[in-house]
């Protein structure tokens, strides 16, 4: 069985950094796409920054310049470095990928979550 697990998550102050990692565990035989989406209080979720298979990162325009999203494919990490964090960077975010495991179809795989909360 598939599972993706974050951390890194937690409490910075405007103008802060934190790092996000996600690691993706089970039988894999290929991850197609991973990347992070948010969801703040009341709103939808949204994609924050994403790498799909063999392409260059995609981010969200209020992230341009301030994250930066990373991979270690022998581990099956997606990370997420966070900097000049703002109070509206301040919501869960949820690890996502597109995984075709070993043994059952291609699904698209859902993380339980990080809190990131910006202090003004």
């Amino acid at each position: 069985q598939v599972q993706l697990v974050e951390s890194g998550g937690g409490l910075v102050q405007t103008g802060g950094s934190l790092r996000l990692s996600c690691v993706a565990s089970g039988s894999i035989f290929s991850i197609n796409a991973m990347g992070w989406y948010r969801q703040a209080p009341g709103k939808q979720r949204e994609l924050v920054a994403a790498f799909t298979r063999g392409g260059s990162p995609n981010y969200a325009d209020s992230v341009k310049g301030r994250f930066t999203i990373s991979r270690d494919n022998a581990k099956n990490t997606v990370y997420l470095q966070m900097n000049s964090l703002k109070p509206e960077d301040t919501a869960v975010y949820y690890c996502n990928a597109d995984i075709t495991p070993r043994s059952s179809p291609r699904g698209n795989y859902w993380g339980q979550g990080t809190q990131v909360t910006v202090s003004s």
